[in-house]
């Protein structure tokens, strides 16, 4: 059976100086149609990447992802299956004036517009559905969010192969690997703050990052694995002043700790245990878990659990 193409693509939303909601659709020139801004992965990416990448392709805009919003799944008239992974983005208004976007041989025009003239005017009935799940964020006051971003270290050299300190095991050249490949996606997320473990496959890991995103990584003792503890008092601190803070944050850390993070950050907003964050505690090397906080009521639990790894 041939795999199915791979898409990424957004609900963009503004809301107005009026405070009107307002959703961003786009009009393919060759098509003839209307839909959401979207996109096929490319080799080498993962999805959270592509759709960036397609919003600023086919809109112009420089966006950050927020939750997700689900999968749309449909065959191509060359018999094809497609599967499309959206999330919500907002655009603010410096991404809006800054935008670059010409009408093309792809996109013939942009038109920001109501929940209720999307539905009407959207020609696919998935996508319709995408924008529904997105209103009904909007209308419980959580479609707003910020990210908490668990990252595990990628694949280090073993103990039992390395003579010095645990904290200055080296990433092996497949973890080298893994943390180039998912620093754009997530980049994509629009971190502002990088924390790392001070052990050395930590901050390498994380270094890809700090690359792209030109923010400093501030190391923390407290989620290292030589300051691990069972009831991880100091991680949930630090969790819980980065929640305070209210804006999206990386923290690098290793295979013991990272289900402390995750729990510090279920219990700070009130959310039930769930096998979405069993999975997100339970992370492989190279791959990171996202929780979307809602930016106005943190209180009301996580919106949303993703969980991604490398391309490779």
């Amino acid at each position: 059976m041939t795999d199915p193409v791979l898409a990424a693509g957004a609900v963009c939303w503004k809301v107005t100086a009026k405070g009107n909601l307002r959703i961003l659709v786009v009009h393919r020139t060759q098509h003839r149609d209307t839909s959401l801004p979207k996109g096929k992965l490319d080799p080498g990416e993962t999805l959270p990447e592509t759709a960036v990448r397609e919003i600023a392709e086919e809109t112009g805009l420089i966006v950050g992802l927020g939750a997700p919003l689900g999968v749309v799944e449909y065959r191509m008239p060359n018999g094809r299956d497609k599967k499309v992974y959206y999330w919500a983005a907002e655009a603010h208004p410096d991404a809006i004036a800054n935008s670059t976007f010409v009408s093309n041989d792809e996109i013939e025009q942009l038109t920001w517009m109501s929940v209720s003239k999307a539905r009407a005017e959207l020609s696919y009935p998935h996508d319709v559905d995408i924008v529904d799940r997105f209103a009904e964020l909007y209308e419980q006051g959580r479609a707003r969010t910020f990210a908490i971003i668990a990252l595990r270290h990628g694949k280090a050299t073993p103990p039992e192969s390395w003579s010095g300190p645990d904290a200055t095991r080296p990433l092996l050249p497949r973890g080298e690997t893994q943390s180039l490949s998912v620093a754009p996606a997530i980049a994509a997320f629009r971190p502002a703050k990088l924390v790392a473990s001070t052990a050395v496959r930590c901050v390498t890991t994380i270094a890809p990052t700090a690359r792209i995103t030109g923010l400093d990584v501030a190391q923390a003792e407290a989620i290292s694995q030589d300051a691990y503890t069972s009831r991880g008092e100091e991680v949930r601190q630090l969790v819980e002043k980065r929640l305070a803070k209210g804006v999206s944050t990386v923290f690098c850390s290793h295979g013991p700790v990272l289900p402390q993070i995750i729990d510090a950050g279920a219990t700070a907003t009130g959310t039930a245990d769930s096998s979405r964050l069993h999975r997100a505690a339970a992370l492989a090397t190279g791959e990171y878990a996202v929780l979307h906080v809602p930016v106005d009521h943190p209180e009301s639990g996580i919106v949303a659990v993703e969980v991604h790894g490398p391309a490779v």
